[in-house]
């Protein structure tokens, strides 16, 4: 699917979408200092487009880079309006939106301070992240040989542009040994996420994932423990090692790009009795495909409707 759009924000202009380029001596470049988020937009029952959880994701994106020490001048406001005008003037009803920072060219080195920081919005029409195969009979993971990044290397609740060499290269293991995804695990070999997922495991009456001192805390993983929650299940956040997945009822991955995806191996283990997606993950499926298009008031307030012209 094509990640063309009639038009990108740059920097408070909306620019074609050939035109929308930077400098080969952009600082980010090379040192991989930038911010981003991904977040998706769905067709709500008016035929409109309703984007998912926006002021949150806008928060950690702006969270990140105040870690970064990436000094700019963008309001929370100004990154939520573009947001909404690239879903309008694109005339999207659904997609997946990339707000994305970088520190553009000027001084060259590690030592660089005061070059110029840029903001972008694109936005496309994107489908299942693992394919529609694996959201259907889910998708089978290996155990990565890289760990996620240590906490006190890098920032983990930081969404860093440079931090998804690690996912990457784990990515592309998994993909090369003839797996769908890689699991990650943390310094202390304790599971902590997927390349750009986080896992859940659901054993008996409990389901467990990993706290946030060694991942991304997931937007999308948010949602599931509320969701879980709601419906009277316990979860537990807290360390566990990857032989917890070769013994769980189900398992599943969730994320705005991969949404809920359902686990069918791990590490050639069938998950469950015959790999095929358990209840739960099928019930959260279907509540989180509603919620995110609109159709449970309960989730309602999450979603930023797109005002037609």
């Amino acid at each position: 699917m094509s990640i063309r759009s009639e038009f990108i924000w740059m920097d408070g202009a909306m620019v074609p979408f050939d035109q929308a380029t930077t400098h080969v001596l952009s600082h980010t470049l090379h040192y991989g200092l930038g911010a981003f988020e991904g977040i998706r937009a769905y067709t709500q029952p008016d035929g409109s487009a309703g984007i998912w959880r926006l002021d949150e994701h806008l928060e950690r994106m702006l969270d990140t880079m105040k870690i970064l020490r990436m000094q700019h001048g963008w309001k929370h406001a100004d990154l939520k309006q573009a947001c909404v005008d690239i879903m309008r003037v694109n005339k999207f009803e659904s997609a997946y939106l990339r707000p994305l920072s970088w520190v553009g060219m000027g001084r060259m080195g590690l030592g660089a301070r005061d070059n110029p920081i840029h903001v972008a919005v694109a936005a496309w029409p994107w489908g299942a992240y693992l394919g529609e195969e694996g959201l259907e009979k889910g998708v089978n993971l290996r155990t990565s040989s890289y760990a996620r990044n240590h906490p006190n290397a890098v920032m983990s609740r930081a969404k860093v542009s440079g931090h998804y060499v690690n996912s990457l290269i784990a990515r592309y293991e998994a993909n090369d040994d003839g797996f769908d995804e890689a699991l990650m695990l943390d310094f202390n070999g304790y599971v902590a996420e997927g390349t750009g997922e986080n896992v859940f495991v659901a054993r008996g009456d409990s389901v467990r994932t990993a706290p946030t001192a060694n991942i991304l805390p997931g937007i999308t993983r948010d949602t599931m423990i509320t969701m879980l929650r709601a419906e009277g299940i316990r979860v537990k956040e807290s360390f566990f090692a990857r032989d917890t997945f070769y013994v769980a009822d189900e398992a599943w991955m969730c994320g705005t790009a991969a949404e809920v995806t359902p686990i069918r191996s791990l590490d050639r283990r069938v998950i469950g009795d015959d790999g095929t997606p358990g209840p739960l993950t099928r019930k959260l499926q279907a509540l989180y495909g509603d919620a995110v298009r609109g159709r449970v008031p309960a989730y309602a307030h999450h979603i930023t409707v797109v005002p037609r012209d």
